[in-house]
Order: structure tokens, then C-alpha cells, then sequence
């Protein structure tokens, strides 16, 4: 990942530049009116878009064109070229759009187009009066979103257990914590985009029960919420270390803004940490400590971090880069305690620490669901629709397992992005559209200077090849995961181009997969 891309470069194109220049599907980044725009060509088509990403400022000239659309580099959103419009999150917000006149051989970018506003869904007998949301995390915020700018004028109500607004979760862990991003730029939105989209969101009321013949919830005050159509989003929560001293004020996770907010106070005057897990949270938990200058030990079981996900050339490289920014590891052991004054290892290990935060994975919060009746393996069962075995209700985000087309298998996957696309999937299936959730899926993780993105998703894998360099002094690289010599997914480091190509390919095979063949529709 670079730096955000609105300073203006290239060509003046409100002055005009000669079609010559831009070749058929060229992207060619200027500047109109003292604004950064992306003027590109399809066929004899020309558009004009704004050239930063809505999500955390990318150039999206150094994205992919795919037929009419645009994909960020970096985290991979997708706008259309014709509207501006954010197709796939991350991106929640449009790109700006501007006439573009072809006159004498030159090509103009002149006035900015109003945006294009959402028709009214027409009433239909049977379409929901009501719609819950469960969960006021990536997917259900994603969700709410979705349903008004498809049109939905029926009642959103959403339920989040959390205290603070839907929050961008991913920079808990990064840049707030790092101290490098505002609280500012925490929540996904303000108070009055809630109340101007006539979402009634509702903080702190964790659900407890779900009746699904009368179709209602109970809240943790007691109250009801009734439904006509429901999607839980609830999430996950984290494992907790079943330690002596793992409740000390001083002992933290990090799943919440406040969360987030109680490590960064624990850090201001901390002088040695002790993270317990080498988890992606946890790996960027050390990162954003030592951005800090707080000397940071990490302690778990495994004998390479990451080397489950990401395989032993990764996982040696992530363990050195640490080191070389001061982290000491502990690896092959395990906490068996927690005092005021440090932990104890069963290795016999004592590291002193002021601050401990624990990340040693979560699991879907799915309780009040399983009483419910819904099928559960590992997470709620759900169709290639998002459907859980109760008509009505739907399920996105860490909680669901779905059909994946990709692998051929349920697969439940805990990525930020995957939660946000499962809610615009789920939205539109709520509203009668019959889509199947066929998303690839993708994460990344930033530590220090590091950047990683994943494309695709297996839960095992037997190769691990390695293309390019990673180490101290390069970081170039792609590394393909196979099984049984099938690719499955791949990681890349700086080749942001590549890792949108890998996505488009993905999508090329989940197209040419027979659902229903399968069994994966029902």
C-alpha cells in the first residue's frame, strides 16, 4: 500500500487532450476543475471518475479495468464507470462522475453529474414491511446500506450489541492503534447519515433470543423487536485465555472500539507488553505497539507465525521483520498465568509486562440462534442466497457458512471484507433478487512497512510456491497455495495488479461452475 493519491497530476483535461492519447481500455489520470479524475476508454466509450478511491484513497489508475467497472488496488472495490457507483465493498461511498464532449479530435472533461439516486422500490404483495438486522458490524451496516440504495422504503431497524457506531474494524488493530489515524476516522458513518437513510440504529442491545413462529427478538432489556424478514450479523466473539490473572484491568482484547481505545490508554504509559497469540490481530497488535515505543514480547504455540495461513517462507519472513523493529518471540509455549506484574510461560518463562493483550482467535456468535433451531455446523448454515434453514432468515458475515463455488465447499470465512459483501448480498436476496453470493473472497494486513493481500480462501493446503523475493531488502513477491496441485489462493506482496488479476480469474471459474449440479443451491 502507498500513500493516498489526491494531490493532482498529469493533464489538464477540462483543457482538453487529443483522443489519440488515450488508447481503447487505457486509463489516463488528470485533473478537472481542481479535482484529481480518471478518464478512460471503452471502445468508443469515454468516461470521467474521480481518481481516488472512496475507501482509503488509492490511485485508481493503478487499478484493473474489468468490462465497465474499476478496481481499486489496494483492498480491491469496484466502482462502475458509468455511474460512479461503489459496487463491492470496501468502498461504501460513489466516485464522482463528469460529462465528458469529444470536439475536433480532443477530448473534454466538463461539468460534474448529478449523482444517480435510487427509484423507490414499487410495492409488491409479500415484500417485507420490516426488515431487522441483527448485528452492527460490517455485514449489517453493509446490509442497511444496501437495502435504501436498492430502493427499499420499508422500515431497517439495526440492532448492534455495541456501544459505539458501526466502526471500521480492520483500523482498530492498524492505524488507530498505531496512532496514526483520528478517532474521527473510526465509525463508517455519522449519527445523521443513520438518521437521514431512516435506518433506526440502536446501540448496546445485544440480542438474546430469537422466536422464529412468532418472528421476533428479545433484547437484553426484555423488549421485543418484531421482524418480516431478519438477517443476523452478529459476528464473532473473541476465545478467551482461561488463565489465572486473565482478568486484570490491565489484560485486554481487541474485538470493539472501546477495546481499541483501553489499549491505546494502557499503552500511553506502558513500558512492556506482552501479546498472547500471533494471530493477524495480534501481529498487528505488536506493529502498532512498537509504533508506540513500547517493547512488545509475543508468546504462542507455533513453532512459525503463520505458517498455517501463510506457510513457513511467510511466516519466517513476518517473524524476522518483527524482530527487526525490537519484538522478542516466544514461540512453542503458551501462558499458564497473569499477574499485576507479568506472565508466566509454560516454558518456565517470566516476562515482565504492564500491558497483555490476548489474540488467540474468535468463534461466530451464534447462541441465541442455535436455541432458535437454525442449522448450525460451526455457524449457521446458509444457501448460495445467504438463507438460513428458516425461511425469511438470513445470515452474513463471520457466522455464516456458505457454498463456496470456488472450492466446492461450506466455508466460513472471518474477513472484513467478505462480512461487508455478504450484507449487499443479503440485502438484495431480502428484497426478492435471487443472487448468489459468489464473491472472492480477500484480506490484508499491514505491519510496519509490510503489506500483504490475500485472494481466495483454503482452509488446507499442501504447496506453498513462492514467486519472487521476501526479505529484509525486497518485498516482490506472489505465493500460490495448491492442494492436490489445484490452485486455490494466492497472496501477494506490492504486485497489486496481479492480485486483481488472481480475483478476475476466480470469478472466471466460480462463473463456469454449475450451482445446481454441485448441490449448492437450494
Amino acid at each position: 500500500m502507498n500513500e493516498p493519491a489526491n494531490q493532482l497530476s498529469g493533464p489538464d483535461l477540462a483543457s482538453g487532450v487529443a483522443l489519440s492519447e488515450i488508447a481503447d481500455g487505457a486509463m489516463l489520470q488528470g485533473h478537472a476543475h481542481g479535482e484529481p479524475v480518471l478518464l478512460v476508454r471503452r471502445a468508443d466509450a469515454l468516461f470521467a471518475i474521480g481518481a481516488v478511491c472512496t475507501h482509503y484513497g488509492a490511485p485508481l489508475a493503478d487499478g484493473l479495468l474489468v468490462d465497465d467497472t474499476v478496481r481499486c488496488p489496494w483492498h480491491h472495490a469496484c466502482f462502475s464507470l458509468r455511474t460512479g457507483a461503489a459496487l463491492r465493498a470496501p468502498a461504501l461511498d460513489p466516485v464522482t462522475c463528469w460529462r465528458v464532449e469529444q470536439q475536433d479530435g480532443s477530448v473534454y472533461v466538463r461539468e460534474k453529474l448529478l449523482p444517480v439516486e435510487p427509484k423507490p422500490l414499487p410495492a409488491a404483495a409479500g415484500a417485507p414491511q420490516s426488515i431487522v438486522i441483527a448485528g452492527g458490524g460490517a455485514a449489517g451496516n453493509a446490509a442497511a446500506e444496501t437495502l435504501r440504495l436498492e430502493g427499499y422504503t420499508g422500515r431497517i431497524t439495526l440492532l448492534s450489541a455495541d456501544p459505539s457506531r458501526p466502526c471500521d474494524r480492520p483500523n482498530l488493530s492498524k492505524g488507530f492503534l498505531a496512532g496514526t489515524a483520528t478517532p474521527e476516522s473510526n465509525p463508517l458513518r455519522s449519527l445523521a447519515f443513520y438518521h437521514a437513510h431512516r435506518i433506526d440504529l440502536k446501540l448496546d442491545v445485544p440480542v438474546t433470543a430469537l422466536d422464529t413462529k412468532s418472528r421476533h427478538l428479545q433484547l437484553v432489556d426484555g423488549s421485543r423487536v418484531a421482524y418480516d424478514a431478519l438477517l443476523l450479523a452478529t459476528g464473532s466473539e473473541p476465545v478467551l485465555l482461561e488463565v489465572p490473572g486473565a482478568d486484570l484491568p490491565h489484560v485486554h482484547y481487541l474485538r470493539s472500539v472501546a477495546d481499541s481505545r483501553a489499549i491505546v490508554a494502557g499503552a500511553l504509559t506502558a513500558k512492556r507488553a506482552v501479546v498472547i497469540g500471533a494471530s493477524f490481530i495480534g501481529l498487528e497488535v505488536a506493529a502498532s505497539l512498537r509504533a508506540r515505543n513500547v517493547e512488545v514480547h509475543v508468546v504462542a504455540p507455533d513453532a512459525v507465525p503463520m505458517e498455517k495461513i501463510l506457510g513457513p517462507d511467510v511466516g519466517n519472513f513476518i517473524r524476522g521483520l518483527h524482530e527487526r523493529h525490537g519484538v522478542t518471540f516466544h514461540l512453542g509455549t503458551t501462558a499458564i498465568s497473569i499477574d499485576p506484574q507479568g506472565v508466566e510461560l509454560k516454558s518456565w518463562a517470566s516476562l515482565p509486562a504492564d500491558l497483555v493483550v490476548i489474540g488467540i482467535g474468535v468463534r461466530p456468535a451464534i447462541s441465541f440462534a442455535e436455541k432458535a433451531g437454525l442449522l448450525i455446523d460451526r455457524g449457521i448454515i446458509v444457501n448460495a442466497y445467504l438463507e438460513t434453514s428458516v425461511p425469511g432468515i438470513f445470515a452474513a458475515g463471520d457466522i455464516a457458512r456458505w457454498p463456496d463455488r470456488l472450492t466446492g465447499e461450506r466455508v466460513r470465512v472471518e474477513h472484513w471484507v467478505v462480512a461487508q459483501r455478504q450484507g449487499q448480498t443479503a440485502a438484495r436476496n431480502i428484497l426478492g433478487q435471487r443472487k448468489p453470493f459468489d464473491a472472492v473472497p480477500f484480506f490484508w494486513t499491514e505491519q510496519y512497512d509490510f503489506g500483504l493481500a490475500y485472494v481466495g480462501h483454503a482452509e488446507h493446503w499442501d504447496e506453498a510456491q513462492l514467486d519472487g523475493l521476501l526479505d529484509a531488502g525486497t518485498q516482490d513477491c506472489t505465493i500460490t497455495y495448491r492442494r492436490s496441485g489445484r490452485k486455490l489462493p494466492l497472496a501477494v506482496v506490492h504486485r497489486d495488479l496481479e492480485g486483481l488479476r488472481a480475483e478476475v480469474e476466480f470469478e472466471r471459474t466460480i462463473a463456469a461452475t454449475d450451482w445446481r449440479h454441485a448441490g449448492m443451491v437450494n
